[in-house]
Formats: structure tokens, sequence, C-alpha cells
């Protein structure tokens, strides 16, 4: 038998990644509530398809998924509270989305973390905007991450737990301090979007009460007013930490986000335009 190797080479392992290790060190949840959704977002891939062919610019359709995630959450704003000490809720009026980009640094391509800000005040065009201003702009310098952030891979691993809890503990006391300014209020991850085909994602917890991850789209069969047509359907995983969020809550948040990416709300930015009452789909 023949146990030698091929060739191979070592790089360095990017800084930015570090930082991503650093952050999901910080994240747990002790009780976790999923809600797998089918939804059909043929509405919404059709308009963007139409504007890339009329304008040559290809729309951020995770920026899409953020908008609607944002508006959503504005109609109950309890799925992005968080505990404040033992007897104590913190809930936030804006909604702070945060993501991981992928661009440019260096010689490499890596995530980047970013927040957007207010997302529930913003059309989608300016989260899209925003979004590829990010993917765009320079390369983030070692100075933007936090020293502590940088400190963490670097530690023996049982300090590095203990510096871990401790900073848990801390973000526990004051949610509304630093956890919300570097992370955001929830979070959306694309892990499905590498590829084609059905099938929900699921991604290590973020620490976020709420993290909305994207899987991938397929064409399926769907009964569209009582005719069966090919639609392109998105897998959807909403994660919501059982500990904050309820099952009925959940499913009432999880059925107005649904309502809203299949009626393609917001799309055209028209103020004229009443695609949806997200009070009604929140309420109903």
């Amino acid at each position: 038998m023949n146990n030698r190797i091929g060739p191979y080479h070592v790089v360095a392992f990017p800084q930015a990644r570090q930082a991503v290790l650093s952050f999901l060190g910080l994240s747990s949840w002790g009780h976790c509530i999923f809600a797998l959704l089918e939804v059909d977002v043929t509405v919404a891939r059709r308009f963007m398809d139409e504007y890339e062919a009329r304008t040559g610019e290809g729309l951020s359709f995770t920026g899409y998924l953020t908008f609607c995630l944002a508006r959503a959450v504005d109609e109950d704003k309890s799925v992005q509270a968080y505990r404040k000490g033992r007897d104590q809720l913190v809930v936030f009026d804006d909604v702070d989305v945060g993501m991981m980009i992928e661009r440019q640094i260096g010689e490499t391509r890596a995530p980047v973390g970013h927040v957007i800000r207010r997302a529930n005040h913003k059309t989608f065009m300016g989260i899209h905007q925003e979004i590829r201003a990010v993917q765009a702009g320079p390369s983030p310098q070692r100075k933007e991450m936090a020293p502590w952030l940088r400190l963490l891979p670097r530690l023996p691993g049982p300090l590095r737990k203990l510096f871990s809890a401790f900073v848990r503990m801390a973000i526990r006391r004051n949610p509304a301090g630093r956890w919300v300014a570097m992370a955001g209020t929830v979070s959306v991850t694309a892990v499905g979007m590498f590829g084609k085909g059905s099938g929900w994602g699921l991604a290590a917890p973020t620490g976020h009460t709420l993290c909305l991850i994207v899987g991938g789209i397929a064409r399926k069969p769907a009964v569209v007013e009582d005719r069966i047509e090919p639609r392109e359907i998105l897998s959807l995983t909403v994660a919501f930490d059982h500990d904050i969020v309820d099952g009925a809550p959940a499913a009432r948040f999880s059925r107005c986000l649904k309502e809203l990416i299949e009626r393609g709300y917001g799309l055209d930015e028209d103020p004229t335009n009443s695609a949806i009452d997200t009070q009604a789909v929140a309420t109903e």
C-alpha cells in the first residue's frame, strides 16, 4: 500500500475568519425552536430578473429578505427581546440586522461582519445599496476589530472558555451595550445560497433571539388561484431562542414574514403601493 500523500501548501488563516470564530465562541442558546418554511419567491425573483435585464444591475436577494425580516420584526418587537439579568427583558425599537458579507481582503475573499442599522426604517433599495457598498468597499484594517476580539483566539483553551463565559455574563447584564452594537438585534445567514435545489439551512447559534437562515431555491409545482403552476420555492429556516419567544408568537411572526416575501412587499418602493397590510398579517 502506498501511504504517501500528494503535494500541499500552507497558507495564513484569514484574520477576518479569526473574528468569526471568536464571535461564534461567544454565542450559545440553551433552548431553540425552529420554523421550517417553504416560501414562494417567484414574484421577488421575477422582479429582480426584470430589473437586471432593464438596468444591468443585479439586486441583492439577501437584501430583500433582510428588508422583509425587518418589517416583520417591526410588527412584533418581542421577537428581538433579550434577557437582562434574572427578571427583565430589553426590547429594542430599531431592528438592526447583523450579517456576514463576503468581500475581497488582500488576495482572498472572506466574510466580514456588518450590521444594517434601523433596517425597519429603510427601503429594500436602500438595504441593497448598503450591502453592495460594503462588498465594494476597502478592506477592513485590523484596528477595526475590537482588541479583545483579536485576543480571544490566541488564548489557551481553558482561558478562552473562561473569557467567553465572562463576556456572555456581561452581555446578559447589559444586552443594550456592546453586544447589539457589534452584532445587531437579529441576524441573517445565507448558508444555502451557494447552490441550487431545495433544502433548509441550519447554522451555529449566533446568540441572537431571532436568526433567519436562508436555504436553497427549487422550482416546484404549487397551487395558485386553484391552478397548479411551477413556482420558485425557497427553503427558509427561522430560529428562535425559546427562552424568550413562545410557539404562538413565533408562528405569527413566521406567517407574517412568509406573507411579506411572497407578495413582493416593498419591491416597487411606491408609497401608494398597498401590497400587504403588515398589521393585519401579524395579528390575524
